[in-house]
């Protein structure tokens, strides 16, 4: 007998947003993703403590207003890794980008590809590279991965990434598992289409499975081998993503990472765990500069993007808020929520003092003892 299936219908308007804060989007997001979708993309682990401190936690460090600072239409312009962007932040990789629209990661790549930016695809897509680049249209991209257990299918996959034009290679070190993700739990969550790039190593396409069976199938014993054999085999700079200790970030480096992605994977992990601001800073004064640092969790806001940059990362990266906009108004609303975070940042740059981004990393915050 067939299995009966309840059809997804993810969101189709495509449509430009009138951003007042991304925290409204939220709540409207809601009002139109299906409730498994959503409870996806918004739940956290256990009592989501980690995903509030991921907010909550930039109140721990202030921005020292400055005049007379002959300071007028700052540029934000940067760059990573020899590509330039418009702004210093850029998509952050999540999973599945069709829970939130039925363009999927081709419609987050168009609208990021329109701001100027780098898209971030996720092993996990439910796009395939092909699809993907329909959006993209030749942007810069890295490329995010979720190891096999078998190096072949993983030298497999990097190749068709870096076949596809990805200029980095992201490994999560974080998510040998799923965390305690009760929302996913309760709905019984399975992903209502395929995952194209990592099908050939899954039992089944990844539709109709759950994420705990997903993980399962992929690589636990992460080490410092997995780092070496993918900066050796790929010839591409990585980042280790789920950085959360000074430690960690010290023996990454030492692995061949070339770059330090600061994250606590949006609260979606391990429960307890601190803000994941309030671990910049110490991981920042242990990496000494050697490599880049990506911070992603929690920005929802320019003085956010700013404190963090001030804090030793050098660029941003957008999840959540993009995925709200993603679903409200398709490419459009991903571009929209970009702009929104520009200008925000334009704002506060102003009000800062700061002309440039380099200037936002010479800045010293405040302190905040009651933060």
């Amino acid at each position: 007998m067939a299995e009966n299936v309840i059809p997804y219908d993810a969101p189709t308007e495509i449509k430009e947003l009138e951003i007042v804060n991304v925290y409204e989007l939220e709540k409207e997001a809601e009002k139109i993703v299906p409730k498994g979708g959503y409870d996806y993309i918004s739940g956290a682990s256990g009592d989501e403590y980690t995903k509030k401190q991921n907010i909550e936690s930039f109140n721990h460090r202030n921005i020292v207003p400055r005049v007379m600072a002959d300071v007028e239409n700052p540029d934000t312009s940067t760059s990573i890794l020899g590509t330039d962007i418009k702004a210093p932040f850029i998509m952050a990789p999540i999973a599945a980008h069709g829970l939130a629209h039925e363009t999927k990661e081709a419609g987050t790549a168009r609208g990021v590809s329109e701001f100027g930016t780098i898209m971030s695809i996720s092993a996990y897509s439910g796009a395939s590279f092909k699809e993907i680049e329909e959006g993209l249209n030749g942007s810069p991209r890295w490329f995010q991965l979720y190891m096999s257990k078998d190096d072949g299918l993983n030298k497999d996959i990097v190749d068709e990434a870096i076949a596809d034009g990805a200029t980095a290679i992201i490994l999560t070190a974080d998510a040998t598992l799923s965390g305690n993700r009760e929302k996913d739990v309760r709905n019984k969550f399975v992903y209502p289409f395929g995952m194209p790039i990592v099908s050939r190593y899954l039992t089944g396409t990844g539709k109709n499975m759950s994420l705990n069976n997903i993980y399962a199938q992929s690589k636990q014993k992460i080490s410092p081998r997995d780092v070496d054999f993918l900066a050796s085999y790929s010839g591409l700079p990585v980042f280790v993503k789920g950085i959360q200790s000074p430690d960690d970030a010290n023996i990454a480096i030492g692995a061949g990472a070339s770059g330090i992605w600061v994250s606590n994977h949006g609260g979606r992990q391990l429960d307890g765990a601190p803000g994941s601001f309030d671990t910049l800073p110490g991981i920042a004064e242990a990496v000494q500069k050697r490599v880049p640092i990506v911070f992603d969790s929690g920005i929802r806001r320019g003085e956010h993007v700013f404190k963090a940059i001030a804090s030793g990362a050098d660029v941003v990266a957008i999840g959540r808020p993009a995925l709200y906009g993603l679903a409200l108004g398709g490419w459009k609303g991903v571009k929209s929520v970009f702009d929104y975070f520009h200008q925000d940042l334009i704002r506060v740059m102003q009000l800062s003092g700061t002309q440039t981004v380099e200037d936002i990393k010479n800045t010293r915050l405040f302190e905040n003892p009651w933060g």
